[in-house]
């Protein structure tokens, strides 16, 4: 199922004033859809980590480098903890049969969801980033779902913040 990018899917974004100027910041609405924090505190994040520059896109060689980083560290945005795992190559590949010889393929989006139907991930492919959430895709309200695009990495995203605990006493 695609999902677009909308107030309901990400936090704060229908009020950014950084949303409203910005282009080419599909890295920066993965990041925040898939995560769950604030699009300013998400763009300020990969602003500051990932060196994006306002207005231009992120690029790969950064995102892969600092997401295998993050895989090792964990990844801090704002007061949430996140562990991430980047999927190997031979995760991202299908095998087939052809005339007798195996060989493999990248996966498709579509052949991606259907083997990792659960958990959250950020999904790049050719000159885009979006989320891949529980089977369903956050992208772009104008990016049409294109099935057969080919996955170039994936990154599974783990919210391991602690849990406040909240204690109440009565008095009787």
């Amino acid at each position: 199922m695609l999902n677009n990018l909308t107030v309901k899917v990400i936090k704060g974004y229908a009020s950014s004033k950084l949303a409203k100027g910005d282009n080419n910041d599909c890295f920066v609405r993965a990041m925040a859809s898939s995560t769950d924090v604030n699009y300013n505190i998400v763009h300020k994040f990969v602003e500051d980590k990932f060196k994006r520059v306002y207005g231009k896109g992120t690029p790969n060689i950064m995102i892969t480098t600092n997401m295998m980083k993050y895989e090792e560290d964990g990844m801090m945005i704002g007061d949430c903890k996140f562990d991430v795992r980047c999927l190997s190559k031979k995760e991202l590949t299908n095998q087939y049969k052809v005339r007798g010889e195996v060989i493999d393929r990248k996966k498709t989006v579509k052949s991606f969801i259907s083997s990792y139907p659960k958990g959250t991930f950020v999904v790049t492919v050719a000159g885009h980033a979006f989320t891949v959430k529980n089977g369903d895709i956050i992208d772009n309200f104008d990016e049409e779902f294109r099935p057969t695009r080919k996955v170039l990495s994936a990154y599974k995203i783990e919210d391991v913040t602690p849990k406040k605990n909240i204690q109440l006493e009565f008095e009787f």
